[in-house]
């Protein structure tokens, strides 16, 4: 019998597991035997503040993640704007290899006395009023007390218990990973008639481009060529300009990684009695908001605190995560709205109604 299960080895669920593991047994499950490659790489310099409680911070820095030095907006005008960390008291972020960093976080999770079983699949969960009795497709059968879904936007054990998913727009990502042995090694964002472009530079030289659009606004070889998305770059005066700097054997030598959903979605029920949505199961942000995952490690210690000091988790945890999602629907709309270029095309019209 565990205190708590975790479904779901990823940012929030590891997190969530290291946070636990002092003070209750726990076991993290997730279906893939080693974090997947995806899209998803930029860290605030905030994040530096739970590293240090959970005593995580001199291992993190010798991951030799790049520092993040700031962002160059092309948003609302043509003219580029520089946004940086250089004033902000935590320091600089950190554009991360998204895969080792989860790869860290589930070696921590093991080091602190977690139980950690993967490859396994949820296959049904029944709740005894005493505790949660969770089977996996590996054969494993596993008794908790509390139990933490986090298993990403697919929501495993919402899903079971007939949970509901509200989605908010149709926003996916068309992601690439390049050769890049150039000084350039800031961050790019630049809006586009039909949706918007992102680059950011990776650990070993390397720089992932994504193009962020509505799901029928793009042609599906978009989605399965990386020299068709490159071409598509090509069309937007930033990214050109970014491509210039680059060799040809960078582009040649892309690697196309694929299509992500990147669309604003919640569970129309985030808690329960003895159990939790954390992470992309509870909410997933718009990449625009560049908070997907610091919100997956700040939502973790805030349920990680509520467990170890309410007495009523299920309310307050709910609460805390819609006024989350309420500021953060405002925050994105607003920014959205600062583009006016283009305020007839599809793509933006659905953002200003």
């Amino acid at each position: 019998m565990f205190d708590v299960a975790i479904i779901g080895a990823g940012v929030a669920g590891s997190v969530a597991a290291i946070a636990l593991a002092p003070t209750h047994s726990v076991v993290l499950i997730d279906k893939q035997a080693e974090p997947p490659q995806r899209i998803g790489e930029c860290l605030p310099p905030a994040a530096r503040r739970i590293f240090r409680r959970l005593d995580l911070l001199e291992a993190f820095n010798q991951q030799s993640h790049l520092p993040s030095q700031g962002m160059q907006s092309y948003w609302g005008s043509e003219h580029a704007q520089i946004v940086d960390h250089i004033r902000n008291p935590d320091g600089f972020g950190w554009h991360l290899d998204r895969q080792k960093f989860e790869l860290f976080l589930r070696e921590s999770a093991h080091q602190r006395g977690v139980e950690c079983i993967w490859p396994a699949k949820l296959v049904s969960v029944q709740d005894t009023d005493e505790y949660w009795d969770i089977t996996t497709d590996s054969a494993h059968r596993i008794q908790a007390k509390f139990l933490i879904d986090a298993g990403g936007r697919q929501s495993p054990f919402a899903r079971l218990r007939g949970i509901q998913r509200e989605q908010t727009d149709k926003l996916i990502a068309c992601w690439a990973i390049l050769s890049d042995n150039t000084q350039h090694r800031m961050g790019m964002l630049s809006a586009t008639k039909t949706g918007w472009w992102y680059s950011a530079p990776l650990p070993d030289n390397k720089r992932v481009i994504a193009f962020q659009t509505d799901s029928d606004q793009v042609d599906s070889e978009v989605k399965k060529d990386p020299g068709v998305l490159i071409r598509l770059a090509l069309t937007c005066p930033a990214m050109t300009r970014l491509f210039a700097s680059l060799d040809d054997t960078s582009i040649s030598d892309s690697i196309h990684c694929g299509v992500s959903a990147a669309n604003s979605t919640r569970l129309t029920q985030v808690a329960g009695h003895r159990w939790a949505a954390l992470g992309d199961a509870a909410l997933s942000f718009d990449p625009l908001s560049s908070q997907g995952m610091f919100n997956a490690m700040a939502s973790a210690m805030q349920l990680v605190d509520l467990m170890q000091t309410s007495k009523d988790v299920s309310r307050e945890y709910k609460h805390q995560i819609e006024n989350i999602w309420q500021r953060y629907l405002i925050h994105k709309n607003t920014f959205y709205r600062q583009e006016n270029r283009w305020k007839d095309s599809p793509f933006w019209k659905r953002r200003h109604q």
